[in-house]
């Protein structure tokens, strides 16, 4: 009988997990969660106990950065999730489903075990969110033609009424459609910063109405219940189609990959946190950037390339906040993922791994993080066999391991 490439993946990572076990003759520990958001799973022979969209959570190994699975999937609460994020301390989850339009938050175990709480039905499609460092306010960016961005309050986690939403609009453009593609907060909590593309004016295979730039980076300070203020200069321009974006740790750089141009976008933070673009960029990437982030030391950069099926690795001078790329021991800049990574995270106990989700590939791939030069080595066994469509992964440390961070 013929085997699905999702069952060869299965039985591949299994043996080699247990072959790893063998050969070190210990106990596996795990340091992190890794959660995954997947449409469905297809692997028993009953199909999935969530088609809809589902929850998987898997164990990373300190020593080899393998991932098992950890606990039963855990539904959703709604079709097609579509973004993760979640809580500084890391006892809250959030999950944006694409379909149903809702958020739906989730309470976190010390074993990594999932429990479903309440939601917040949104008005329009959610695309990305940020929860704030102080874990008071989620931010959530929606829509397909209009974009919205809104502040909803948190309390000990749980989910709360909308305390603001900002339209974003295209200045001398107000009419043009305007598609959101990501959201960061800084690690002080002083900014939010929204990505987003003009779809009048960048709308390949379609028409086009208007001549604005097609690519924007909104900027906002943050105030108490959550007031929204633009940046001096906001809207900043951010290439053609900016796909995803991230803020180093010390408030001073964000990062942009830019989707149609093959780009990584860098920025400095300046008073008022405003945003001027470095020198020397943009950078180059992969084919298709689809995702981005920035290690907990606030040292390297990390962006997905969904085309090429890689991975593009940069170290951050952290004078000037210039990328420049890490070439691997067998000397290229390429690490191959499975197919078409579309989001990407880097683990906060040892900040020693890296993953991707990979939304046609079915699978999550996995990469040693060289701490000093910031290069990638595949993990063993790595891809490891999800569910339908991974769309984005999480991680959230485990036990007492202590977590990589700069504190600005």
């Amino acid at each position: 009988m013929k085997f699905s490439k999702l069952r060869q993946l299965m039985l591949v990572s299994a043996i080699g997990l247990v072959v790893a076990t063998l050969f070190s003759g210990c106990q596996l520990v795990t340091i992190d969660y890794l959660f995954v958001a997947t449409s469905a799973s297809k692997i028993g022979s009953n199909g999935s106990a969530c088609p809809a969209g589902e929850i998987e959570t898997f164990a990373v190994d300190s020593e080899s950065g393998a991932i098992r699975s950890a606990q039963p999937q855990v539904c959703s609460g709604g079709t097609t999730p579509t973004a993760i994020a979640i809580s500084p301390g890391y006892q809250n989850l959030y999950v944006a489903n694409q379909v149903d339009m809702n958020v739906v938050h989730f309470a976190v175990a010390a074993n990594g075990v999932l429990t479903k709480k309440e939601s917040a039905q949104l008005g329009t499609t959610p695309v990305a969110m940020s929860v704030s460092p102080d874990g008071n306010t989620l931010y959530v960016v929606s829509g397909t033609t209009t974009a919205t961005l809104t502040a909803y309050s948190l309390s000990s986690g749980a989910l709360g009424s909308a305390a603001n939403q900002v339209s974003l609009t295209i200045p001398g453009f107000a009419s043009d459609s305007v598609v959101p593609t990501g959201v960061t907060v800084l690690a002080n909590g002083n900014a939010v910063y929204v990505t987003a593309y003009d779809l009048s004016s960048y709308n390949p295979g379609g028409v086009t109405t208007s001549t604005a730039n097609p690519g924007w980076l909104f900027g906002f300070t943050t105030g108490s219940g959550g007031a929204l203020t633009a940046t001096p200069g906001s809207p900043y321009n951010a290439g053609v189609k900016p796909s995803a974006l991230a803020a180093d740790p010390t408030n001073r750089f964000v990062y942009v990959t830019d989707f149609a141009s093959n780009q990584l976008i860098g920025y400095g933070i300046y008073s008022g946190y405003t945003l001027n673009f470095l020198v020397n960029g943009p950078y180059k990437t992969g084919g298709q950037p689809s995702s981005i982030a920035i290690d907990p030391r606030g040292k390297f950069i990390y962006a997905s390339n969904s085309l090429d099926a890689s991975v593009t690795a940069y170290v951050i001078d952290l004078t000037t906040g210039t990328p420049s790329t890490a070439i691997n021991s067998t000397g290229s800049q390429t690490n191959s993922t499975d197919t078409q990574p579309v989001s990407v995270a880097v683990d906060p106990a040892l900040g020693r791994f890296v993953y991707t989700a990979n939304f046609l590939g079915n699978s999550v791939s996995g990469f040693r993080l060289d701490p000093t030069a910031g290069t990638l080595k595949q993990t063993q066994t790595t891809p490891y066999p999800t569910g339908v469509h991974p769309a984005a992964l999480v991680l959230v440390p485990h036990g007492n391991h202590s977590t990589q961070t700069v504190t600005p």
